[in-house]
C-alpha cells in the first residue's frame, strides 16, 4: 500500500512547474513541500496544508485588483492599467447605488453616484465597463450582493452581445446575502426571498456556465465590521453550509454545484493567527461536506478562497506605514494558501486609490512572488508548534459556533443562519467584538502605530488623493436619460409585468427573465423594483 508521501509524490509529478529555479538565493535546494513520511500533505483530505499538491510551485495565486470608480468608461481605463501593470484577474467594485438596487438618478442617489464603485444602471454601462477586454480570458470578479442576480444577468447578456458563450465566462459573483445581514447591511429584500435569488443563480450556473463560481461566501466584510477571526471564520463556513443546504433543497446534487462555490477572507494583521484561520477553514470545510453532506468529488471538499488585506487595518495618519500593513497581511495570506489575492492602497482610509497607490499595492504582491521565495514551498509554516495549536484552537471555537447556530435552527444550518438574522444574534456578536477592540485602542491596550502611539509625523502634508467630482455624476445621469430615450419601452414594461409575475412563483428560476430584461435595458431600478412589489423590502430592527 503506498505511503502518504507517495500518493501525494504521485500527484505532485504529474503537476507542470513554472519557469523558476527552488532553490534559496544562496544555490540551497528547496523541496516542494516538508513534513513526516505518514503526515498530511497539500492536495490531500483533509486539505489543512492547501487544496492542491503543488500549491504556487506549479501556478501563483491570481493577483486580482479590486477596482471600480465614477463611470464605467472610467473603470474600464482602470482595468486596462491593471492587465498591463501584470495583474491576472479583474474584480469590480461598484458605487452604493448600485450595491443597494437604485439607478443614479434615485433621489436617494444624490451625492454617492461612482464615489465608492463604479456606477452601472442598464446593460450600457456593462458594455462600456468591459469594452475591448476578453471575458473569455480574464476571469471576473464581482462584488455584489442584494442586486447579484441582476448585476450578473447584465454581464452574461453583455458577454454573449460581445461574442462570448456564457459557458466561456469564468470569475465569481459575490451574492452572499447573509453576510449582508449580519455585517455589511446592503440588503433590498427580506431574507427568505433574497435567498431564493442566491438559489436561482447557483441552479443557473450549475446548469449553463461550468466554469462560473456562483455564490463567493464572504468573511471578509464580517471581520471589517469587527468580528474577531473565529467569528470570521465560523460565520462564513456556517454561510456556507447553509447556501449547500438551500441548493440541496431545490434538488440540485451536491456535487453538481460545491465545486463552484467559493470563499472570501480577510488578511487582518495578527500575522499568525490569519495563517491559522485560513488552515482551520480547509480542514472544518472539507470534513463538513464529506460527512454532513455527502460529497465525493474532492473539488467539493476543497476550501478555495481570495483574500484581501484588511481595510480597516489602514490608517489615515502616515498613509505611507500602510503599505508596510498591507506587505504583511498579504503575506500571511500566501503563506496560508490563499488562490487569490487583492492588496489595498495606501491611500484607501481616506479616498479611492490613485493610479500611483494601486500599482504600489500590485508590486506589493510581485516583490512576494518573485523576490522573497515564499512560494517554493507549499505551507512552510505547517509543522510549527505555535500554527499547528493556533490552527487546533481556531477550529475548536469555531466548532463552539457552529454547534449554537445549528440549535438556532433545530438541526439546520440554514434555518440556523436566518433565524440567528432574525434574532441578532450574530449582530450582536460582531457588535460586541468590535467595542471590545475599540475599548483597548482607546485604553493604549492594543497599539496601533501613528493612531494611539508613536505620532510623530501625522502633522506631515497627506499624499495626493483620487477625487471624484459631481462633474462624473452629471455624466451618468446624462448616460442614463439616453439609454432610457433610445430603448423599446414597450418591449422594457412586457417584461417587468412578466418577471413580477414569475417572482411571485417560487417554483421559477428568474435567471432568464432578468437577462431578458438586461437585453431591453431595462435599468437596475427597475428591474429590482419589479421584484420588490412581489418580495417586499427589509427593515433591519436596530440592536444595542
Amino acid at each position: 500500500m503506498p505511503t502518504p508521501r507517495e500518493i501525494w509524490e504521485a500527484e505532485f509529478g504529474a503537476a507542470p512547474r513554472r519557469d523558476a529555479d527552488f532553490e534559496t538565493m544562496s544555490g540551497i535546494p528547496v523541496e516542494p513541500v516538508y513534513g513526516p513520511e505518514d503526515g498530511e500533505f497539500p492536495g490531500q483530505f483533509p486539505y489543512t496544508r492547501g487544496p492542491y499538491a503543488s500549491m504556487y510551485r506549479s501556478r501563483l495565486w491570481t493577483m486580482r485588483m479590486f477596482a471600480g470608480f465614477g463611470t464605467a468608461e472610467d473603470t474600464n481605463w482602470r482595468f486596462k492599467e491593471i492587465i498591463r501593470a501584470g495583474g491576472g484577474g479583474l474584480s469590480t467594485a461598484f458605487d452604493m447605488p448600485t450595491l443597494l438596487g437604485i439607478d443614479s438618478d434615485d433621489p436617494m442617489a444624490l451625492g454617492e453616484v461612482g464615489r465608492c464603485g463604479v456606477a452601472v444602471d442598464t446593460l450600457a454601462d456593462m458594455e462600456d465597463l468591459y469594452a475591448d477586454i476578453d471575458l473569455g480570458e480574464v476571469t471576473t470578479s464581482m462584488t455584489i450582493n442584494s442586486p447579484a442576480a441582476v448585476i450578473f444577468a447584465m454581464f452574461v447578456a453583455q458577454a454573449e452581445k460581445a461574442g462570448i458563450p456564457r459557458a466561456r465566462l469564468g470569475g465569481t459573483l459575490q451574492n452572499d446575502i447573509l453576510k449582508e445581514y449580519q455585517a455589511q447591511k446592503e440588503f433590498v429584500f427580506p431574507p427568505r426571498q433574497s435567498m431564493r435569488l442566491v438559489r436561482d443563480t447557483i441552479a443557473f450556473t450549475s446548469a449553463e456556465m461550468p466554469r462560473w463560481h456562483s455564490v463567493s461566501i464572504s468573511g471578509y466584510h464580517i471581520r471589517e465590521a469587527g468580528s474577531t477571526a473565529v467569528e470570521e471564520l465560523a460565520f462564513t463556513l456556517a454561510n456556507g453550509f447553509a447556501y449547500v443546504e438551500l441548493a440541496l433543497a431545490a434538488g440540485l446534487p451536491v456535487d453538481s454545484f460545491a465545486p463552484r462555490l467559493s470563499f472570501f477572507f480577510n488578511a487582518h494583521i495578527d500575522f499568525f493567527e490569519e495563517i491559522a484561520k485560513y488552515r482551520a477553514a480547509r480542514r472544518i470545510w472539507a470534513r463538513w461536506m464529506r460527512d454532513r453532506y455527502g460529497a465525493e468529488d474532492p473539488r467539493s471538499m476543497q476550501c478555495r478562497f481570495h483574500t484581501q488585506t484588511a481595510g480597516v487595518s489602514l490608517a489615515a495618519q502616515q498613509p505611507e506605514l500602510n503599505i508596510a500593513r498591507t506587505a504583511i497581511e498579504a503575506l500571511a495570506g500566501v503563506l496560508g494558501g490563499t488562490q487569490s489575492l487583492h492588496t489595498n492602497s495606501m491611500d484607501e482610509a481616506m479616498a479611492l486609490p490613485t493610479e500611483k497607490a494601486a500599482r504600489i499595492a500590485l508590486r506589493t504582491q510581485q516583490i512576494i512572488a518573485n523576490e522573497t521565495n515564499v512560494a517554493h514551498v507549499a505551507d512552510p509554516l505547517g509543522g510549527s508548534h505555535y500554527v499547528e495549536a493556533l490552527t487546533d484552537e481556531v477550529e475548536r471555537q469555531a466548532e463552539e459556533i457552529f454547534a449554537h447556530i445549528e440549535e438556532l435552527g433545530s438541526g439546520s444550518m440554514l434555518e440556523g443562519a436566518i433565524k440567528g438574522i432574525e434574532e441578532n444574534w450574530f449582530q450582536g456578536r460582531i457588535t460586541d467584538s468590535a467595542f471590545e477592540l475599540e475599548r483597548k485602542v482607546n485604553e493604549g491596550r492594543r497599539i496601533i502605530v501613528g493612531v494611539n502611539a508613536f505620532t510623530e509625523g501625522n502633522e506631515e502634508e497627506q499624499i495626493p488623493l483620487l477625487r471624484i467630482t459631481n462633474e462624473d455624476e452629471q455624466r451618468q445621469r446624462k448616460r442614463l436619460d439616453a439609454v432610457r430615450d433610445r430603448r423599446d419601452q414597450t418591449t422594457v414594461d412586457a417584461v417587468l409585468e412578466r418577471l413580477r409575475i414569475e417572482a411571485a412563483d417560487p417554483e421559477i428560476n428568474l435567471m432568464p427573465t432578468l437577462i431578458e430584461a438586461s437585453q431591453a435595458y431595462a435599468t437596475l431600478g427597475e428591474i429590482m423594483s419589479a421584484m420588490g412589489s412581489v418580495f417586499g423590502r427589509h427593515v433591519e430592527v436596530p440592536t444595542f
